[in-house]
């Protein structure tokens, strides 16, 4: 069940424009590097808009959510159905070992005191910063590993990465991505669209977890709240894909990467 400490701030009070605005500059952010943004926004959740860390990550949950299902039909328009359905065994091998991260890393959120909850938000900004630099910023290989080895490190790869989204509330395509070329072979941009279709039933699961303990009071208490900034990520994606490569990512990802790392080092010292 939610404590007390985790009600903090369960009802929003600031202004639809700042919502919506706060959403949309999180929504150009993720488009410009060809994501949700969500890692972004959680720590906006807490500092701007002041609500507690579970509640902050089951309302970056449901954005997050409502991003991958907008995103999904224009990603399989850039990307045939019938390509990411070849690859189908990826995403199953994946799936083995995201659902049940997801469902363990949403009860471990729910059972963690907030101040442990903060360093931990903390400690996966810094690693999600991390995935953000190498993945924009290196070429990408692969591990040219039978499929003996690929199976197993894909369902504890799986496993690792559905923890982490369940407890940041996040699709966890930075972490997807580069799994799926590293470990499977597959090209960049159909990762992009494997782990979308994977990302999707792992934040359901998550989202089952969290039902379980009464979660979703601050979903049902902050419905406005979150439809605005809902509709502010989805319009800032739009014009962020508009300006993706406009950017050098020499710059753009190291910049991305210290906004993080100071969201990371705020969240730390959060009380």
């Amino acid at each position: 069940m939610l404590t007390g400490q985790n009600l903090v701030a369960l009802r929003s009070t600031h202004s639809a424009p700042t919502v919506f605005g706060a959403g949309a500059a999180i929504g150009v952010l993720g488009g410009m590097i060809g994501l949700g943004g969500a890692e972004f926004r959680l720590p906006l959740l807490i500092s701007l808009f002041g609500f507690a860390a579970l509640s902050a990550v089951i309302l970056n949950k449901a954005m997050s959510l409502v991003v991958v299902l907008v995103a999904l039909p224009a990603r399989m328009a850039a990307v045939p159905a019938s390509e990411v359905a070849a690859h189908w065994p990826v995403a199953a091998n994946l799936l083995a070992g995201s659902l049940l991260g997801a469902w363990a890393g949403a009860s471990w959120a729910v059972r963690m005191r907030s101040v442990t909850l903060y360093k931990v938000l903390a400690a996966l900004m810094v690693l999600m910063a991390a995935a953000l630099v190498i993945t924009h910023t290196t070429t990408l290989g692969t591990l040219d590993l039978t499929l003996a080895a690929q199976v197993p490190l894909g369902v504890v790869a799986g496993f690792g990465i559905g923890v982490v989204a369940a407890i940041m509330g996040v699709a966890g395509g930075e972490l997807l991505i580069p799994t799926i070329v590293l470990l499977f072979g597959l090209g960049i941009k159909t990762a992009g669209s494997m782990s979308l279709l994977v990302s999707l039933p792992t934040m359901l699961v998550a989202f089952a977890r969290y039902s379980r303990d009464g979660s979703f009071a601050v979903l049902g208490a902050n419905r406005r709240f979150t439809l605005v900034m809902i509709a502010g990520s989805v319009t800032g994606s739009v014009l962020g894909g508009l300006l993706l490569g406009v950017f050098s990512d020499s710059v753009l990802m190291p910049a991305l990467a210290v906004i993080l790392l100071i969201s990371a080092v705020k969240l730390a010292r959060h009380k």
